[in-house]
């Protein structure tokens, strides 16, 4: 599995900086965002490092498809059966602050 040793969230997922786990699987990780932007706020992330969305490419289509299927089964399970947001901040311009591909779920009133 490729990882940053710079990354915070390569750092998360190796268990060296504490995060508060929505979901783990073998593969990916879900976490509540510490400066949430909705009541229910989460990272999903895959475990291996992949820079942003930019940098994917056919080799991740699999894995990009099981993220995102994820995603609903993670939001009914935070109690957002009746909707919820996802967004990709992708690139310096787009929002990017964590240079480690990531959906950002969000739900809740304010969501």
């Amino acid at each position: 599995m490729h990882t940053d040793p710079n990354c915070i969230f390569c750092k998360i997922v190796a268990g060296q900086i504490p995060a508060r786990k929505a979901h783990e699987d073998d593969e990916f990780l879900v976490f509540h965002d510490v400066r949430p932007a909705a009541p229910v706020h989460l990272l999903l992330i895959p475990k291996h490092h992949v820079p942003s969305l930019a940098e994917v490419g056919d080799q991740d289509l699999p894995m990009l498809g099981r993220l995102l299927a994820l995603a609903p089964r993670v939001a009914r399970e935070q109690g957002l059966g009746g909707g919820f947001k996802l967004a990709v901040n992708t690139g310096r311009d787009g929002g990017q602050e964590v240079f480690h591909l990531h959906l950002h779920l969000l739900g809740g009133k304010g969501g």
